[in-house]
């Protein structure tokens, strides 16, 4: 697996590589994150081969002056290891510095979808999430890019940007792999006392009574309640925000007639740990 710590050597590579998918991750691998890799392994088998890269860079743009940058988990011994077991065939691992240059002006922001939701929380997250991801596409230049499912208005982010930039780069989403009591796996877990970690399962219990609600026809309002009801139950789980909208455009909704996505913010202590869940109406078809 080539190691590559600087723009060049990643476009040296990258101009020997043929045909390239690529997996953006932020390190402290886990399961997840090998997900998309495998993921990314297969839609270039199915386009005739090519290589994977996973770009591990910890963007201080995203997080917000009183958010978790200086304690959020690095492990890049332990995530080299795994990328090598997982038949990756390149890692990007650029510094700060590589990655921003000094007096840079210039930021992506999708306006809309960015200022939503979870921006709401965390105002200007998603600018530095569509900046960094840009600056990864510029050098990279992958042929599509793997992304979970689990940050599902990221993923919405990243898709409304590349269609209205004209990025030559296909989006590949990729379900949200749990743990077996039904945690989303997260680098930010790690950080969970064992009291958090036996508490946080409680958010893919709540999705899952809301999402069999919503095919049995309930309310909007009822299940809202609901997912309040079963999370306020545990007395560690601190609801920062619980919304249900429009799957396809992340619009508020009046009713549910067609499919929705319920989206979680839940603090645990100091982690905020976010969750979704895609809910069908009877009837309704799915959407990718």
């Amino acid at each position: 697996m080539q190691i590559c710590r600087d723009k060049g050597a990643m476009r040296n590579w990258r101009g020997q590589a043929g045909r390239v998918a690529l997996v953006p991750t932020m390190g402290a691998l886990h399961d997840g994150h090998l997900s998309l890799v495998a993921h990314a392994r297969a839609w270039l088998d199915a386009q005739g081969g090519g290589r994977v890269v996973t770009s591990i860079f910890v963007n201080p743009t995203q997080f917000g002056p009183n958010e978790d940058l200086a304690t959020y988990p690095r492990d890049e011994e332990n995530d080299i290891a795994l990328l090598e077991q997982a038949g990756c065939d390149a890692v990007f691992l650029p510094s700060v510095a590589e990655i921003y240059r000094p007096g840079a002006q210039t930021v992506v922001e999708v306006t809309d979808l960015s200022r939503m939701l979870m921006g709401r929380l965390r105002p200007g997250h998603f600018r530095g999430v569509a900046t960094v991801v840009t600056k990864l596409f510029n050098i990279v230049q992958p042929d599509a890019a793997a992304f979970r499912e689990k940050d599902y208005q990221q993923l919405a982010v990243i898709r409304q940007m590349v269609a209205d930039l004209d990025v030559p780069v296909e989006i590949l989403p990729v379900p949200t792999v749990r743990e077996s009591d039904g945690l989303a796996m997260s680098s930010r877990n790690r950080r969970l006392s064992p009291a958090e970690r036996a508490a946080a399962p409680v958010l893919n219990r709540a999705l899952d009574r809301a999402a069999q609600m919503v095919a049995d026809g309930a309310g909007l309002s009822a299940v809202r309640a609901e997912l309040r009801r079963i999370i306020g139950a545990e007395p560690l789980a601190q609801i920062r925000s619980i919304d249900i909208r429009d799957a396809a455009t992340l619009s508020r909704i009046a009713t549910i007639q067609a499919p929705v996505v319920i989206l979680l913010a839940v603090r645990f202590g100091e982690v905020l740990l976010i969750d979704q869940r895609v809910a069908l109406p009877k009837g309704a078809p799915h959407v990718r």
